[in-house]
């Protein structure tokens, strides 16, 4: 059975950090893409960062320099820097993987208010 779990969510002030994190089950993570989406409110989602088996990242313009993505493939896990948070950066973030099929995580909230 697939599972991805998000984690590391929580209420932040503007200029604050956190760390998301996936766990992922129940296939090969080694073979997958590895991917974080957002949705804001009133928003459709979107990228904002994947990093692939092979280790090549990708951000969107909007959070390059300030988000890093990483994999641990002993763990099965990706994880997700957030610094220099804006308010612009709330919203559900979603983990996602992807190869021939996608799975995708149940989200979790990241709010950025002072």
């Amino acid at each position: 059975q697939v599972q991805l779990v998000e984690s590391g969510g929580g209420l932040v002030q503007p200029g604050g950090s956190l760390r998301l994190s996936c766990a992922a089950s129940g296939f090969t993570f080694t073979s997958y893409t590895m991917s974080w989406y957002r949705q804001g409110p009133g928003k459709e989602r979107e990228l904002v960062a994947s990093a692939t088996a092979g280790g090549i990242t990708y951000y969107a313009d909007s959070v390059k320099g300030r988000f890093t993505i990483s994999r641990d493939n002993y763990k099965n896990t990706v994880y997700l820097q957030m610094n220099s948070l804006k308010p612009e950066d709330t919203g559900v973030y979603y983990c996602k993987a992807a190869n021939v099929f996608a799975y995708w995580g149940q989200g979790t909230q990241v709010t950025v208010s002072s």
